[in-house]
């Protein structure tokens, strides 16, 4: 094995999940401080309390529209890093190249054409989700400037997918790290120094973005990385491609699903004003961190047991899955206090406004049940994933977030009159929905049938 490979399928379960999952962890928490300083830097530097909260709500819902984007290819990039990891544990290693071939090279045509498109919809985009009117202008800058970024997301997305894929986790919280060190020092200058509000930060996450991709690239290629970067090399594999699409897209489509269902959210809580909308904002961002464990615990299983199914250790997949799944549980319950008795403290980080702290309090407090079931869910998904079934994730996510989550926010929200605690109740219901089918399909044991690899694993 090269020094970018790791084998996960040997030795301890528990020390290869901890010391494998906490670069993931780091990573995940990096990206999450990468993405508030956004929101805390324009919401204490941009002058006021008053224009503070308006750029907060701008980042806000700029930001919510390039994530939907983000969470659609970050399901390919799963998907890649399931099949490099089950292609490497099989040891299928021109299988392997030829994925991480085809998966950059779609990601290039992808990122070029949904920049053109997302740069001439994005007025109406931000109408159709009810952008107040008082931030419009801040969101429509942090939306457009961002949307030229697409490109730098899609690179370091699938750098790291295919780096993780190879059981290497240490490398991508490298270029993460550089990436949100870069963002918020810029954020500060345009920011706090140049008074550019949510524009400068949206400059300042485009910079910090491509520096980290290109970093990544060029250590790559200078330490005999499997993948040459040659212009030549960039081609699609016919059969690869197929069976990218078969294992990513169903996580695509169900990223995509939850990313809508967070917009539909956003348009709700966007027709109470302003400081709702800069209080659900602030909150997303704490959530950011509040679900790390959970996701953290997920994409190492995910890539752990991708590696086990490979080599045939399907029991070794299993008991990944439940140590993981502990480990969540744990840390998420910390999480879970905290946002009951100090939601104010966590509000005031992001800014003074009396009201938006007083409405993100409500809100946090019903959402932060949430934390409870999430890492359970997520643990689930990360074996179903790694094992192929990414169709059971579509299924469980697309009507947790559909089917759930935004009726029950209109209903509790709106119809009921609940405001913010209502529009917050969706959230935990639609996650325990979707836990109850998870549980409901690991028992039947299907999930153990391959989907990727053509021969069949003993026990």
């Amino acid at each position: 094995m090269t020094k970018f490979e790791q084998d996960l399928s040997k030795g301890s379960v528990f020390k290869k999940l901890i010391i494998f999952s906490i670069p993931f962890l780091l990573s995940n928490l990096i990206q999450s401080i990468y993405s508030v300083a956004d929101m805390i830097i324009v919401g204490r530097f941009s002058g006021d309390e008053v224009l503070g909260t308006i750029n907060m709500s701008g980042v806000n819902i700029g930001s919510q529209v390039t994530m939907l984007l983000t969470n659609a290819v970050f399901g390919l990039c799963v998907g890649a890093t399931v099949m490099i990891g089950q292609y490497l544990g099989s040891g299928q290693r021109e299988k392997m190249r030829k994925t991480i071939g085809t998966l950059f090279t779609t990601l290039i045509f992808l990122g070029f054409g949904l920049t053109a498109l997302m740069v001439f919809l994005r007025k109406p985009l931000l109408l159709l989700i009810r952008t107040p009117e008082d931030s419009f202008s801040a969101s429509l800058d942090y939306f457009t400037i961002t949307s030229f970024g697409i490109i730098f997301i899609f690179g370091y997305n699938a750098l790291s997918a295919v780096m993780r894929g190879m059981g290497d986790s240490r490398r991508p919280l490298w270029f993460v790290a550089i990436a949100a060190v870069t963002n918020i020092i810029l954020d500060l200058l345009l920011v706090g120094v140049f008074h550019m509000g949510s524009a400068g930060a949206a400059y300042a996450t485009v910079a910090s973005q491509a520096l980290s991709m290109l970093l990544c690239i060029l250590y790559l290629t200078k330490n005999d990385f499997v993948f040459d970067f040659k212009i030549s090399s960039f081609k699609i594999d016919k059969a690869e491609l197929k069976t990218l699409l078969k294992v990513g897209i169903p996580n695509s489509v169900q990223n995509v699903a939850t990313s809508i269902s967070f917009l539909f959210l956003t348009a709700l809580v966007n027709g109470l004003g302003v400081a709702a909308s800069a209080a659900v904002g602030a909150v997303g961002k704490f959530n950011g961190f509040a679900i790390l464990p959970g996701l953290a615990m997920s994409s190492a299983i995910s890539a752990m047991s991708a590696q086990n199914i490979g080599a045939g250790e399907l029991k070794r997949a299993k008991k990944t899955t439940f140590l993981g799944t502990a480990i969540a549980i744990g840390i998420s319950l910390v999480i879970f206090i905290a946002a009951q008795l100090f939601p104010e403290t966590i509000l005031a980080v992001f800014g003074g406004d009396p009201e938006m702290i007083a409405q993100g309090t409500e809100y946090l407090r019903i959402f932060s049940y949430d934390y409870l079931i999430a890492p359970i869910l997520f643990c689930f998904n990360g074996l179903f994933i790694g094992s192929g079934h990414t169709v059971v994730s579509l299924c469980t996510g697309m009507i947790s977030s559909i089917l759930v989550r935004i009726p029950a926010a209109w209903v509790f929200g709106v119809l009921m009159e609940m405001g913010l605690t209502g529009i917050g109740l969706g959230a935990p219901l639609a996650s325990f929905i979707a836990l109850a089918l998870s549980v409901i399909f690991f028992m039947t044991g299907r999930w153990k049938k391959l989907v990727i690899l053509n021969h069949t694993p003993a026990e």
